[in-house]
């Protein structure tokens, strides 16, 4: 019984500092929620912003890997249905492919 004494004495006295203690906690989870945005959600909204500019910078002649793993050269870019034909293999098979399906390019281009 003797040491709840202490421990009420303690709770009493940290009644006036619990509205701080509670502004510590919201601010400590405010930085909680930043740090997991920055460490998380950036990186990827970076990535898919990278993605998105390779799909557009595509041209004709260049020579890519789709997601599935279809290797081969571009010979036309369809801007309507937003897709591009390409050539593959040896006997030149043509492959319907939408943009998004486009997983890297081969083809190394100069910077001007």
């Amino acid at each position: 019984m003797d040491h709840f004494m202490p421990l009420a004495a303690t709770a009493a006295a940290a009644s006036g500092a619990s509205s701080n203690s509670m502004w510590t906690i919201v601010v400590v989870y405010i930085l909680l929620f930043g740090a997991l945005y920055l460490i998380f959600f950036r990186p990827q909204q970076k990535k898919r912003k990278a993605e998105e500019a390779m799909r557009k910078n595509v041209q004709i002649g260049d020579e890519i890997v789709t997601i599935g793993g279809v290797v081969g050269r571009i010979v036309a870019i369809k801007e309507e249905s937003d897709s591009f034909v390409i050539e593959t293999g040896i006997d030149r098979n043509k492959i319907i492919i939408k943009r998004w399906a486009l997983g890297k390019i081969l083809t190394v281009h100069e910077k001007d």
